[in-house]
């Protein structure tokens, strides 16, 4: 069986070529960069989303599945305009193609924030109801709408959408990233401000998702919420990149008030409220499905920061 894997060149995308390629799948790899692709083995140009028909039809030739992780991401300024063409226009025309000329799955990388803004409190499972925020989160849902359309359209089942929350491991970007090169400076850190809990998942995790639902004998359900199996508290993230780059946590307790003052004063709510925001995600219906969520959360952190070191 040939996996179509577009993104294949990007964070996750290359962990997920890895991973099906140790499974023994064979792989074509897609690209919006094609610079990336020189003197990879089948590879190919990811068609744009106002491509002809026939560009996407031609990606799919000897290909069973699709593995759909190229996107415009969270971590990039982009107008609304920009992320619907990637993440959703591009989204469908490919699903269109795949559920004409193949007859495998169609895996989405989508996110949670399709369902859930940054300010959002509480636990994310595959009942909430979308209520995307952002341009992206928006881009994301209609990508999976206009992926779940293409395939009913056709006849088919096979299509699901993975929501990720923010992924981690080598090579990672975004705020994660962030917080890593802050807790590398050995400056004091206000705990008040770290309290809150989140849910992450491995870039591991995510392909042992993906290679779960290839493998899976029956048909995947629409939308999977996936993560680690605990969530973790932003101080004890920061704790654990620490403690890899051997430096105290020095995680002050100063009042959380002049932090949201000053937010206030900046006009800067929101961002306050994503700081404070718990966000959880209930990973367990996938896990009921046989699928085997991260449990070492902290120690692969505290790793990452350690070879960075």
């Amino acid at each position: 069986m040939k996996v179509l894997v577009t993104g294949a060149t990007g964070f996750v995308g290359r962990r997920i070529v890895s991973r099906l390629r140790e499974d023994g799948f064979d792989i074509r790899i897609a690209s919006r960069l094609p610079q990336r692709l020189a003197g990879a083995d089948d590879a190919a140009a990811l068609p744009g989303a106002d491509a002809p028909e026939e560009a996407f039809l031609a990606l799919m030739r000897d290909v069973t599945h699709v593995v759909h992780c190229a996107a415009l991401n969270n971590d990039r300024s982009a107008a609304e305009a920009g992320f619907q063409a990637v993440n959703a226009t591009l989204t469908g025309r490919l699903a269109q193609a795949a559920a004409a000329r193949t007859g495998g799955r169609f895996i989405y990388l989508s996110s949670i924030r399709a369902v859930a803004g940054a300010g959002f409190n509480g636990t994310v499972d595959e009942a909430t109801p979308p209520d995307p925020q952002c341009a992206y989160g928006r881009s994301k849902r209609e990508g999976e709408i206009a992926m779940l359309e293409a395939f009913a359209k056709a006849g088919r089942d096979g299509a699901t959408a993975l929501r990720l929350p923010p992924v981690y491991g080598e090579g990672m970007k975004g705020n994660l990233r962030g917080l890593m090169r802050l807790a590398d400076t050995g400056l004091p850190l206000p705990a008040a401000a770290l309290t809150a809990v989140r849910s992450l998942i491995s870039v591991d995790a995510v392909a042992g998702a993906v290679a779960h639902l290839l493998t899976r004998p029956v048909p995947p359900r629409p939308t999977y919420i996936l993560g680690d199996a605990c969530p973790v508290a932003m101080s004890e993230i920061a704790t654990a990149f620490r403690r890899g780059y051997a430096r105290p946590a020095r995680l002050v307790p100063i009042p959380v008030w002049p932090f949201r003052l000053l937010a206030t004063l900046l006009g800067r709510q929101a961002s306050w409220q994503a700081l404070m925001a718990t966000q959880i995600c209930d990973p367990s219906l996938l896990a009921s499905e046989g699928w085997m969520p991260e449990t070492g959360t902290l120690g692969r952190l505290e790793e990452l920061a350690r070879q960075a070191g």
